[in-house]
Formats: C-alpha cells, sequence, structure tokens
C-alpha cells in the first residue's frame, strides 16, 4: 500500500529536524514502512495494519505540534514508544492561554491581565484601557488564537486606526498596503510569537485571521469571530460607533487603547473617552483598566509612565487653579476682564 501525508500550515525544515534528525527518528521506529520526506508530502509504502499504525501515532506528532507549536525529539520518542495518545504535560494547567512558538506557556501574568481573561469568560464587549506595556492587546491576542483553536470561533480579526503621531498615510512611500503595513505590524508581531510562520501564511492567505485599518471594517457584519481593535484613543467618536456596530452573532470585541496618548488634533474628539463614558454600566459590558503595576517591559518603563502621570496631573491642578485664583473679582480670570 501506497499513502500520503500532507504537512499543513508547517516549516518541514522545523517538523524534520537539523539534518533530518526528527524524521529520521520517526523511521526508526517503524523499521517495516519506508518513508520518504519531500518538501511539505510524507510519502508512506507498507503493509496496511503497518501503516494505519503508523498513521495513528503520527496524528498525535501533529496534534502536539499544532497545540504547542514545538515538537523535539525528546516527545516524538514518547509519542512513539508510549501506548498513550499524545503526551500529557503543562497543557491541563488551566491558567495557560496558548503556548508561544519556542513551546513556552503563554498566561496572564499580571492582575489586570487575569481580571481581563476572567471578564472574557462571561462578557462579550470588553474595554481593556491603561499605559502602554501592559500586556492589554498581547492578552487579547493571546485569548482570540485560544479561542480559534478551541474552536470557540471562525475567524480573528484584528484592526487599528491608520493614525500616529505627527504622521499622515499620504506621506509615506509605497502602495495602499505598504502605507497601512507599519501601522499593523504590532499585530503581526504578537501572532508570529503564538502561530507559527507558515500556519499564519496559511490563516492569512484563507481569511482565517484578518489584519486590517478600521477604515476597512465599514459595511461589515462581524459574527463567529473574536475582534480586536487596538489603540482605540485614537478612533474618531464616529468610527469607534461605526466599529461597535459591525458586532453579530457569536462575536467577542475587545477594545484596547491608552487614553494617555491619543495622537487626534483635538482630543476631545476620541471615540473611546466618549464610549467608555456613555456605555459604562451597561450589562454585558466590561471595562479592565490597567496601571503601572501591570507593565510587563523594562522596568524603566514603568518609572516613565509614572513621571509622565505626575507630570500630567501637576499641569492640570495649575490649569485648574489659574482658571479661578483665590480673590479674584466675580466675573473675572486671573483678575483680568
Amino acid at each position: 500500500m501506497e499513502k500520503q501525508i500532507i504537512l499543513e500550515g508547517i516549516d518541514p525544515l522545523e517538523f524534520y529536524g537539523v539534518n533530518n534528525s526528527k524524521i529520521n527518528l520517526i523511521k526508526n521506529f517503524f523499521p517495516k514502512i519506508k518513508i520518504t520526506a519531500r518538501g511539505h508530502s510524507i510519502y508512506l509504502q507498507g503493509e496496511d495494519k503497518e501503516l494505519e499504525h503508523f498513521e495513528k501515532k503520527f496524528s498525535y506528532l501533529l496534534d502536539h505540534y499544532y497545540q504547542f507549536n514545538i515538537l523535539s525529539e525528546e516527545i516524538i520518542t514518547q509519542i512513539m514508544a508510549s501506548n498513550f495518545e499524545g503526551v500529557s504535560g503543562p497543557e491541563d494547567e488551566p491558567d495557560i492561554l496558548v503556548y508561544s512558538n519556542t513551546g513556552k506557556p503563554i498566561r496572564a501574568r499580571t492582575p489586570n491581565q487575569r481580571v481581563l481573561v476572567e471578564e472574557s469568560r462571561d462578557h462579550d464587549l470588553i474595554f481593556a484601557i491603561g499605559p502602554a506595556g501592559t500586556g492589554k492587546t498581547y492578552t487579547a491576542i493571546a485569548l482570540a488564537v485560544k479561542a480559534l483553536k478551541n474552536r470557540e470561533i471562525k475567524k480573528i480579526i484584528l484592526s487599528r486606526p491608520a493614525v500616529e503621531a505627527g504622521e499622515r498615510l499620504g506621506f509615506l512611500p509605497g502602495d495602499l498596503k505598504e502605507k497601512i503595513d507599519p501601522y499593523l505590524q504590532p499585530l503581526y508581531d504578537a501572532l508570529l510569537d503564538m502561530i507559527p510562520a507558515k500556519k499564519l501564511e496559511e490563516f492569512l492567505k484563507d481569511g482565517v485571521i484578518q489584519i486590517a485599518p478600521l477604515a476597512f471594517m465599514r459595511g461589515r457584519t462581524l459574527s463567529n469571530a473574536f475582534v480586536i481593535l487596538d489603540e482605540a484613543q485614537n478612533t474618531t467618536v464616529n468610527q469607534l460607533k461605526m466599529f461597535l456596530t459591525r458586532m453579530g452573532l457569536n462575536a467577542k470585541f475587545v477594545i484596547t487603547g491608552d487614553v494617555t496618548q491619543i495622537d487626534l488634533p483635538d482630543r476631545r474628539q476620541s471615540g473611546l473617552l466618549l464610549a467608555m463614558r456613555i456605555l459604562n454600566g451597561i450589562e454585558d459590558i466590561s471595562i479592565v483598566r490597567f496601571d503601572n503595576r501591570d507593565i510587563v517591559r523594562h522596568k524603566l518603563v514603568r518609572d516613565i509612565v509614572a513621571a509622565y502621570d505626575k507630570y500630567s496631573e501637576e499641569r492640570e491642578k495649575a490649569r485648574e487653579e489659574r482658571k479661578v485664583e483665590p480673590g479674584a473679582d466675580q466675573g473675572t480670570v486671573n483678575g483680568k476682564q
């Protein structure tokens, strides 16, 4: 009998190992089968019963790789030499969201990251608000990847407004895609931590994962999807309203933003500020507020954020004091008509 196995969304170099060390190890467990690996295809020749046994064991290898994004020679030996259907391990721990491409577990690491994970179980719309470096978007993307792997949703949609400090798309070189990609790169980076590059490329090609500027959301109904809007502080009131009303059946929305980094010409135009005020208190909508304790970047980032917060508070206090000085005549500001 002859059979063929296709490695979908897998980098053959990673799966076969350096100098084919992994595929050769697999061959050692099945000496009665001729196994030939060529690119994304593995060709098998052997007796029916042997091939059936091989396919069963090989499916466990694939399941392990797709779940943990890694397949070591130790794991191959455990699966091939045991009677168990796979390898038991830390995947049983309830706080693990997904596994990185190196097999490292990704979990909520800070108090409010854990709150975000908990709130996602009971709420379909969540606002995650807080300073840079707190892992708001990264945790949300991990939740989305987990939901996709568990087949709770059919697609992941990630979006950002194409607005940055002092820059305009028209001044950037290249076509529309080349102009937009720099704004979306942080979302690609997070996905590449959790999904092997080949598999991510396949998901993007098939539309299972979609990454697009906010303007591309108009007119769509987003159903059976985990949808994340990042940098929402730079949306206008109409833009955020448009985005929120895209929610379809079996959809979960996470809106992330930092209200201290609004890059709109007039910060009062921020749709995030208005949404947080008028949607607060609605059942099934949750607002998770991150703070300096959640910063997981370089230790200096926490001090930098704290220093800027202090500066902003002192500036706001001074502005309030200048509005009405003690002893000023009624109807005057700063003693002037």
